[in-house]
């Protein structure tokens, strides 16, 4: 049983505009050292799947940069390993006529590259699915099963805000899919099985979605294939129970990286799985240094630091200066910001390369936090 990997590095670029407009949200940076696309591709390698496909749409130079050859995660390979497809736009693509914004039309333009896939199965995934997942016991329940496709979802509480963003499934006693809502926007359960947009199924029967929907124009995967399919195709879940972050908002990724400091079940779910290890770019940096005058509390902070203020519920990423009697508090420090020497930080999210100047005082609040775009100085 071999299996080749398919992601999808744009597909949820607009949840995040804030941390998206100068890169894809694969290259999204999240818990102190990874980016989102680092958890997909450690399933994927943790998983045995070294052929995998990146799809991009724009604005990924900052996701070339953190994948580089793919060694970091075991993927610079004369056979197989990591290639990112750049987007097939043609003499005929113009401002009416994009090269694509859904991932049906996203696998449309890559088809050349799916039929040269050789392996038996295929997982499709998104760049953003925050957990740590076995892909073989999946690919295993979807073999015997005989399904067509096998969806992984997880049974979670939502508000009518997040069901907007999901897919909701219904299934029968044997886990087919008889109903599903697609994004939802009168969503009134208490919970529901929603899609973690994690896709298995053979190659063989990706090649003729692609070529179907070639034929007749589709360009949804959810409205034009799935939903038109599910009384004559067999389509069933796959029932994932450890963590999942839902990230489908600015305010959804604060919430969701402060929880990892909050929930020890949850980094445990995401770091501390035996023989299923989060990797991502390997820097030789320093070690931290924490100066006599610093104090933290409750915080991750990566390597490469100078911390000579004080640090409470915080995330740090590598790199970030925080001068003396500095105070950062509840928030997100993205790599080489600088805090100057008496400023004050609460519910603020910096990041990358950014400067906050002497005795500034950032405000935010957890629902709605305060963000400084990259490189800026205030």
């Amino acid at each position: 049983m071999s299996a080749a990997g398919i992601i999808f590095s744009n597909i949820h670029d607009n949840n995040i505009p804030e941390l998206t407009r100068m890169r894809t949200v694969a290259s999204v940076p999240f818990a102190c050292r990874y980016r989102f696309i680092d958890f997909t591709l450690s399933n994927m390698v943790n998983s045995n799947i070294y052929n995998i496909n990146v799809i991009t749409h724009n604005n990924y130079q900052s996701l070339m940069d953190h994948i580089g050859s793919g060694k970091d995660w075991d993927l610079a390979r004369r056979s197989g390993g990591i290639k990112i497809l750049p987007p097939y736009i043609t003499a005929f693509a113009t401002a009416a006529n994009p090269s694509y914004e859904t991932r049906l039309s996203a696998l449309k333009n890559v088809y050349d590259s799916i039929i040269r896939i050789t392996d038996e199965y295929v997982v499709l995934s998104d760049c953003d699915v925050i957990c740590n997942v076995d892909f073989n016991e999946m690919i295993t329940y979807h073999q015997k099963s005989g399904a067509d496709m096998t969806f992984a979802v997880k049974k979670m509480k939502m508000t009518k805000e997040q069901a907007k963003n999901n897919t909701v499934f219904y299934t029968n006693t044997e886990g087919r899919i008889v109903d599903m809502l697609a994004y939802p926007t009168d969503f009134n359960e208490e919970e529901a099985d929603i899609s973690l947009n994690i896709v298995v199924m053979k190659t063989s029967y990706l090649r003729t979605i692609v070529m179907d929907s070639i034929a007749h124009n589709y360009t949804s995967m959810t409205k034009d294939v799935i939903a038109k399919n599910l009384s004559i195709a067999d389509y069933r879940i796959y029932r994932y129970d450890g963590y999942f972050a839902c990230i489908s908002s600015f305010a959804e990724y604060y919430q969701s990286s402060m929880e990892l400091l909050s929930n020890a079940n949850a980094r445990e779910s995401l770091f501390s799985v035996k023989n299923r290890p989060v990797y991502t770019k390997v820097r030789n940096s320093n070690p931290c240094y924490y100066a006599p005058t610093s104090s933290i509390k409750n915080s991750m902070v990566a390597d490469g630091c100078e911390i000579l203020g004080t640090v409470e519920n915080s995330i740090i990423f590598r790199g970030v200066k925080i001068g003396r009697n500095a105070t950062v508090k509840n928030s997100i420090i993205m790599q080489d910001t600088i805090i100057s020497d008496g400023a004050f930080l609460n519910c603020v999210i910096t990041d990358k390369n950014a400067v906050i100047r002497d005795g500034r005082m950032l405000c935010g609040a957890e629902t709605q936090p305060f963000y400084v775009s990259k490189g800026k100085m205030i």
